[in-house]
C-alpha cells in the first residue's frame, strides 16, 4: 500500500508542476495564470481529499468485514462448544441412570436372595425346634 501511495503522490506532483509550467509559459496575462493555477491547486486539494476519504472509508469496510466475519466464526465455535457441552452432559446422566438402575437391580437381587436365605434359615430353625 506504501507503493501505491507514493506513486499517485508522485504523479499528482508531476501533473502539478507540468500544469504551473504550462500556465507560466502560457500567453495569458498573469492575473488570469494566478488564477488557473490557483484552480488547478485547489481541484488537485479535492482530488487528494476524494482520494483519501475513499482509502479511507475502504480501509472502515474491509476492517468491519474482517470484524464481522471473526464475530460470526467466534460464535459458530461458542454455538458448537454450547452443543458438545449438551451432548456430554445427556450422555453422562444417561451413564449414571444405567448404573443406578443395575445398583437397584442388584440390591434387590441381594435383598431377595438375603431373604430366601433367612426364610431358609427359620424354616430349618423351625423345623428343628418341632421335631
Amino acid at each position: 500500500m506504501k507503493d501505491q501511495t507514493k506513486i499517485i503522490a508522485a504523479l499528482l506532483v508531476g501533473a502539478a508542476a507540468g500544469a504551473a509550467l504550462g500556465l507560466l509559459l502560457a500567453p495569458d496575462s498573469g492575473e488570469s495564470t494566478r488564477d488557473g493555477i490557483a484552480e488547478y491547486i485547489n481541484d488537485l486539494i479535492e482530488s487528494a481529499k476524494d482520494k483519501a476519504q475513499t482509502t479511507a472509508s475502504g480501509v472502515k469496510d474491509y476492517s468491519n468485514n474482517v470484524y464481522n466475519n471473526a464475530k460470526s466464526k467466534i460464535n459458530d465455535l461458542v454455538g458448537d462448544a454450547a452443543d458438545q457441552s449438551d451432548e456430554a452432559i445427556d450422555n453422562a446422566k444417561s451413564k449414571a441412570n444405567n448404573v443406578a438402575d443395575q445398583a437397584k437391580a442388584y440390591g434387590e437381587d441381594a435383598v431377595n436372595h438375603a431373604k430366601a436365605k433367612a426364610k431358609s434359615n427359620l424354616d430349618d430353625l423351625h423345623n428343628i425346634v418341632h421335631n
